[in-house]
């Protein structure tokens, strides 16, 4: 099994819909934001300066997941999704490593993330990362966002002169 993770290719961008329209669809309802986000790979994450990354088996996309700019020194992980016949291999480990690493390098200070808790596999790997959740949430985008995790990459920035 030939496992490789890239970051955004045109041709990928079906799979991108395609895997989290199903998950969304199997739990919740597809909200306004959500079709914004996968009709538009390309305005949603790769043109404010993110990217959206996919795993691959023997060529075959199988997962993704996207690192958005959200303010200055702070992206999000958003839109993470493994087909169901490849959950449990440690993929999203893989794509959530790659967000995470692409973030750090565009110098970001924190990763934060909105999930719901019902979606227990997801909250537990955010936690495994170093993600932590917020007493409260400040990200209302999405009706089912009832949890919103933080992970800071960088010790904030003080000045000892002050």
């Amino acid at each position: 099994m030939n496992v490789q993770v890239v970051g955004y290719r045109a041709e990928y961008s079906a799979a991108f819909a395609t895997l989290n329209y199903h998950w969304i669809e199997q739990y919740f309802q597809v909200e306004e934001e959500d079709v914004k986000a996968l009709e538009d790979p390309t305005g949603y994450a790769l043109n404010p300066g993110g990217n959206i990354f996919f795993v691959l088996v023997d060529d075959e996309v199988v997962g993704c997941a996207a690192i958005v700019p959200k303010e200055p020194g702070v992206f999000e992980l958003a839109k993470m999704a493994v087909r169901p016949s490849h959950q449990g291999r440690g993929l999203s480990h893989l794509l959530m490593d790659a967000c995470i690493g692409f973030a750090k390098n565009a110098g970001a200070q924190e990763v934060m993330l909105l999930t719901n808790s019902v979606l227990t596999p997801a909250v537990t790997l955010y936690e495994a990362a170093g993600f932590v959740a917020s007493p409260t949430i400040n990200d209302h985008r999405y009706a089912r966002g009832n949890l919103e995790m933080h992970l800071r990459l960088a010790p904030a920035q003080t000045n000892p002169s002050v």
